[in-house]
């Protein structure tokens, strides 16, 4: 057996610790977007692979036999790339995705399916939005210069941004008290999130709830059937192996 991680999520990392522990066979994929990833107990590879054929050229070249797609639930082209390349090669395939979040009391969310929506759900008057959508998504609130942004990285920017920001380079996770910390000292008024999932990034959806702000929120893109679980404890067992860790 060898398998191929397509990571870049917390799941990723603890799924790429137990299959270290558990001495598999398996090569840790991250997709390029940040420019110092996290070290990985597994041999890593850096970058796209060129569409479909490129992950098929891939798994063909490498020995492939599994595919575990733990990427961000948003990152639509790579995991289309994987259901394409897997059918091509006849490799079993798994996604490691944790649920979507679910509204409950207290949340006032504006749920909406794509940027474009997002961008037309705020206000036409000046407000402190916290964008927490991924730098590759915000050239198209630039449309809307009225308001006072502040974005979150991983990396500085590169280049110049479509609009005047407040940056803060941070890596994650953040807890409750972080993000209470963030938005009140920011004066934080609107909250621009994907649905997620999971724990890892939740921590900025509590603390809306708890100041009662609105949140756009961007619903999951639809992607074709396949093949998926929600925790690294389901992805052994579908690899035919124990977790070492628990998760």
């Amino acid at each position: 057996m060898r398998a191929l991680i397509l990571g870049g999520t917390a799941d990723a990392s603890l799924l790429a610790e137990a299959l270290s522990q558990a001495r598999l066979d398996a090569i840790y994929s991250y997709g390029g977007r940040t420019r110092a990833p996290a070290d990985q107990p597994l041999p890593t590879r850096t970058g796209g692979f060129g569409g479909a054929k490129g992950v098929a050229d891939y798994i063909r070249r490498e020995g492939i036999t599994h595919v575990v797609d733990a990427t961000h639930p948003f990152a639509v082209e790579m995991s289309r790339n994987a259901i394409a390349a897997c059918g091509d090669t006849g490799t079993p395939l798994v996604a490691l995705e944790r649920a979507p979040w679910a509204r409950t009391a207290g949340d006032n969310w504006i749920e909406v399916a794509d940027i474009a929506s997002a961008v037309a759900a705020l206000p036409e008057n000046r407000a402190r939005v916290f964008l927490a959508i991924g730098r590759q998504h915000i050239a198209p609130f630039g449309t809307r210069p009225q308001h006072a942004y502040t974005l979150r990285f991983v990396d500085p920017p590169e280049g110049a941004l479509p609009f005047d920001a407040d940056v803060l380079v941070s890596r994650g996770p953040f807890t409750l008290e972080d993000e209470l910390e963030m938005i009140r000292s920011r004066g934080i008024e609107w909250i621009v999130a994907r649905n997620s999932g999971g724990n890892g990034a939740r921590a900025k959806i509590d603390a809306a709830r708890a100041l009662g702000l609105p949140v756009i929120m961007l619903s999951r893109p639809q992607l074709p059937d396949r093949p998926r679980v929600e925790s690294v404890a389901e992805v052994m067992q579908w690899l035919g192996h124990r977790a070492c860790l628990g998760a």
